[in-house]
């Protein structure tokens, strides 16, 4: 494969730190009092280290790279592909582009060990969880930025950008307190903008059945030193049954500047979401409606040459309402649920590199703010709801979180081995300080098979709606404690000419798992800390390229197996579960990619899922399979594609009594043109 690598002293050739640094803050909650966090930060000049890695510490590499040298974060100290004593999924935009999805959840079905749930296609909304886990223990991050939500990971994924301008995504498996800190539970995703890239601009538009319509304008401004990038969206669709109709509209903005003292790395985002949520919540009424507003911003600084430091600030908005009945209320129903949350956050990560390997450390301060009718607790006077008339927020809560890491990473010859620990204070809970380590092991038996072992400790909070929501079918619980875990890992790697893959297996050990349960079908459904639950799970994976293997061109240019299987064990409770124990058991996946006929080509996405629970009281889950579809004429600037969801109209759920879409065909076309 041919790569470029480019020697540097100067902080903007960090192109692959995508993941947030952690650090200090200040900032200030609305209508609140102002809190400040200062973690002062003090160094001398260093002499320069003699290295003990084969690679530079970070590589710019053109669109035809070897994976293995590419930088990613799965540790504070940039450490690249080939290093990493975890399981790191990295999905690059030939395969986003080549994948026959239509939406970011869609693509993730796709990913070794991850479970997505749609209640809401094409983006709308879906649970997202890793190995087993809830939708509450994987961490979001948009450009190394934690976006994750705290009144509800069901809100989690309110993206400002489409999918259509994601560059890459890495998925780290497994927990991630000790580099991403609090609810990097059971993972983290990280999702990749096209931030960077030639001055042009990309239009793209695509429409099909149940009227779907979507529109995706975006376009690269390079000049000198100076990147921008902007992206708009809009999407929407009459829906595929009733009450699922949906309009989306992402607005989004990122720019860079490469400066002698550094990188600076600006961006700003708006998703708007309004659909008809048939289910989502409760069965029992059906005819529910939700309309949401997310607005996201960071500031975040690249800089040092000697002690490399990476300062950022972030905010996060959202904002909610809840319509148990679109249509027609009940006459007790006492009127819609409003929502606000405000997210400050600011961290700071430092590392350098001397003859001992890696060292890195630094703290991070959030606070999360919400503002309700339901949720929290009682405030003297009531605050009117941003764009509803006559409407009182007359609950709010708050917390601070406060997160300081360190770490230590070597690399000598066939070794590697990083260890670290997060030690983190809650302002609520009465949990006090806590420490969490973890240790990761690579060892290379050859040049094509490595050894891989870890053992990494985790938290996760409770989240808004764990803590305080009551409704017709619900009671929160405002004792809750945060859950812990402790996961053990270890597999075989492999790396061939025209092939890579692993092999691996885990055991998560958790303790005060937060659940909502019921002992009867009869009683609402409460959370509560469950005393430990114990997950077991096995990962297989591979890809192979046969053009790469026999060095001419071959009708299959890809083909790729994920096999993953997760078995819960609750121990002697007698409990039903709403969602802990509802878990994806089996999955498999099978990816095709393959040349038709000249610039014609097609790709196909084979999934198989098992699933665990019960999807009515009397029902439990069918196992499905799913075959989706896609055509594709392209040219260096222009493509045409035919899109086949669910090939074969099978019909399946993913969550409850949530119908998913049967066959759903779109077409599209997209042009870029270059300024």
């Amino acid at each position: 494969m041919k790569k470029v690598v480019k020697t540097h002293n100067r902080a903007e050739m960090f192109t692959f730190k995508r993941w947030g640094r952690k650090a200090y803050s200040l900032f200030s909650v609305l209508k609140q009092p102002v809190r400040i966090g200062v973690l002062m930060v003090a160094y001398t000049s260093l002499s320069e280290p003699e290295l003990l890695f084969a690679q530079t510490d970070s590589l710019k590499v053109s669109m035809e790279y070897n994976l293995d040298e590419v930088e990613v974060s799965a540790q504070r100290a940039p450490v690249t592909f080939s290093q990493v004593a975890r399981i790191v999924s990295v999905m690059e935009r030939n395969e986003i582009e080549a994948a026959p999805v239509q939406s970011l959840q869609e693509l993730l079905e796709y990913a070794l060990s991850v479970d997505v749930r749609q209640r809401g296609v094409h983006g709308v909304q879906a649970d997202v969880s890793v190995r087993g886990g809830s939708f509450d223990q994987t961490l979001i991050l948009l450009n190394g930025i934690n976006i994750s939500d705290p009144q509800t990971g069901h809100h989690s994924l309110n993206l400002p950008v489409s999918f259509k301008n994601i560059q890459r995504i890495e998925i780290l498996e497994g927990p991630a307190a000790r580099v991403f800190g609090p609810n990097a539970f059971s993972g983290a995703i990280n999702i990749i903008t096209s931030s960077e890239g030639p001055s042009g601009v990309k239009l793209d538009i695509s429409g099909g059945q149940h009227k779907l319509a979507d529109v995706n304008v975006s376009g690269n401004i390079q000049s000198g030193n100076w990147s921008q990038f902007i992206a708009v969206n809009r999407m929407s669709s009459d829906g595929y049954i009733d009450n699922t109709d949906f309009k989306i509209l992402n607005a989004f903005y990122q720019t860079k500047l490469n400066t002698k003292p550094g990188t600076l790395d600006f961006q700003i985002g708006r998703t708007n979401k309004a659909f008809g949520a048939n289910s989502f919540y409760t069965a029992t009424y059906p005819n529910q409606f939700e309309e949401t507003k997310t607005t996201f911003a960071s500031l975040k600084f690249e800089t040092g040459t000697k002690i490399h430091l990476t300062p950022s600030i972030y905010w996060r908005r959202h904002q909610d309402r809840f319509e148990l009945f679109r249509s027609e209320p009940a006459s007790w129903y006492a009127g819609h649920n409003y929502h606000l949350t405000d997210v400050f956050g600011s961290n700071l990560n430092a590392w350098f590199a001397s003859t001992f390997g890696k060292t890195a450390f630094g703290a991070e301060i959030r606070t999360e703010n919400v503002w309700s009718n339901v949720l929290g607790k009682a405030i003297a006077t009531p605050i009117e709801v941003p764009g509803e008339s006559g409407k009182f927020f007359t609950k709010a809560y708050s917390r601070t979180t406060v997160s300081y890491f360190a770490e230590q990473s070597v690399y000598i010859k066939k070794l590697s081995l990083s260890a670290g620990a997060m030690a983190n204070w809650i302002s609520d809970l009465g949990f006090g300080w806590n420490i969490y380590p973890g240790l990761d092991v690579s060892y290379a038996l050859s040049a094509h098979f490595k050894l891989y072992g870890s053992a990494n400790s985790s938290l996760r909070m409770p989240t808004f709606t764990d803590l305080f929501y009551n409704g017709p079918t619900n009671i929160g619980n405002p004792d809750l404690k945060p859950e812990k875990s402790v996961t053990y890992e270890g597999g075989l790697k492999l790396t061939f000419k025209g092939f890579s893959g692993h092999a691996g297996a885990y055991h998560r050990r958790g303790k005060n798992l937060i659940d909502w349960v019921r002992e009867t079908d009869t009683e609402k459904w409460q959370t509560k800390n469950l005393t430990s639950i114990n997950s077991t799970g096995i990962e297989m994976s591979g890809d192979f390229f046969p053009e790469k293997v026999w060095n001419k061109p071959i009708f299959i240019t890809k083909f790729g197996v994920n096999y993953s299987y997760s078995e819960q064990d609750k121990g002697q409770s007698n409990f039903l579960s709403y969602y802990v124990l509802d878990n994806l058991k089996q999955k498999l996946d099978i990816e095709v990619n393959h040349k038709i006929w000249n610039n014609l080509k097609g790709s196909w996405r084979v999934s198989y899922q098992d699933r665990n629970g019960m999807r009515t009281t009397t029902e439990s889950y069918q196992p499905f399979w799913l075959v989706n579809a896609r055509i594709m004429w392209k040219t260096p600037s222009t493509e045409i594609y035919l899109l086949a969801a669910n090939l074969f109209d099978t019909r399946y759920f993913d969550f409850g009594t949530v119908s998913q879409p049967g066959r759903w065909i779109s077409l599209g076309i997209s042009h870029q043109l270059k300024l």
